[in-house]
């Protein structure tokens, strides 16, 4: 018992070193609470990513309580000798305090989640984490038609939602509308291909139609909104250079956005060449079988 008072006595006159005591543990225990929540997975999951930032915010939130509590009678002498350069207080700290404002924006707004796929300006990506003052995402190369990640890590402050429209992508991390377009020197009449290009693309879309229906409906119903449908769309346009151009809108699973379109610029411009031109498609094989017997002939 007299330890125990000796201890605190102790602790009360050295508050710095009290300080140092606290935050150690805290970080102890958070640290040991992350790895309790990792496991042995290689790859974390949404819930996991949701309960490790939950454990860090709410950390940080018992700590700042904590050093409250035991410096709030130099806190409110602090405060009363702030009185007289309250306003250059202020202006220093003005992008801190539009980070803390900015989140509790986005939490009363829930504009979006961990997990979710978000474009805040021209960064684009996953978010993996949030707090106070900054928000991390994974980032996505969405404005090359790829959707896929970049390996690379933003993190921004929380002060960005008060300037910059968030969008939340959520919708877009199962199927989304792909749009591209295949242009052509030539001037020609390109509106006989699409009936043709219609069926090609229908034929690759097949096994993922009803899905992509239902999904689609699922979108409209919680947005509120009517939306083009999962139907493939194609219509045909021209450049400013006066150029024939083909545009292409899909509705499809977004790890095969890419894929899809290679497959269609490949029928498209099959049928092109065939149908326009009046020409042979040739393929890559007879390319190189062509670049073979033109160096045997060198030789």
């Amino acid at each position: 018992m007299e330890q125990l008072e000796f201890l605190i006595s102790f602790f009360t006159e050295h508050k710095f070193l009290f300080t140092l005591v606290v935050i150690a543990i805290f970080m102890l225990i958070r640290r040991l609470l992350i790895k309790l929540i990792w496991g042995d997975s290689n790859f974390l999951s949404e819930e996991q990513r949701k309960w490790i930032s939950r454990t860090k915010n709410g950390s940080f939130t018992m700590l700042l309580l904590v050093m409250f509590l035991v410096w709030r009678s130099e806190i409110n002498e602090f405060a009363l000798s702030l009185t007289a350069i309250a306003v250059a207080v202020v202006v220093a700290s003005k992008e801190i305090i539009l980070c803390f404002t900015g989140s509790i924006q986005r939490a009363s707004s829930r504009s979006f989640q961990i997990g979710e796929w978000i474009e805040v300006g021209s960064l684009c990506g996953e978010v993996i984490e949030h707090n106070l003052m900054a928000t991390k995402i994974q980032e996505i190369d969405l404005h090359h038609g790829t959707y896929n990640y970049t390996g690379k890590t933003v993190t921004f402050p929380n002060s960005l939602f008060f300037t910059t429209p968030v969008k939340n992508l959520n919708f877009m991390k199962r199927y989304v509308y792909h749009e591209f377009n295949i242009t052509v020197k030539e001037t020609a009449n390109l509106y006989p291909l699409v009936p043709s290009l219609l069926a090609r693309i229908d034929d690759h879309c097949e096994d993922f139609y009803e899905v992509a229906t239902r999904y689609n409906h699922v979108i409209e119903r919680h947005a509120g909104v009517d939306l083009p449908g999962a139907d493939p769309h194609i219509h045909v346009t021209s450049t400013e250079m006066g150029d024939p151009q083909v545009h292409v809108r899909l509705f499809c699973p977004t790890e095969r956005a890419t894929e899809l379109e290679q497959l269609i610029r490949e029928d498209f411009m099959t049928m092109y060449c065939e149908r326009v031109l009046k020409q042979p498609p040739v393929t890559i094989a007879e390319d190189l079988l062509s670049d073979t017997d033109s160096s045997a002939l060198h030789c």
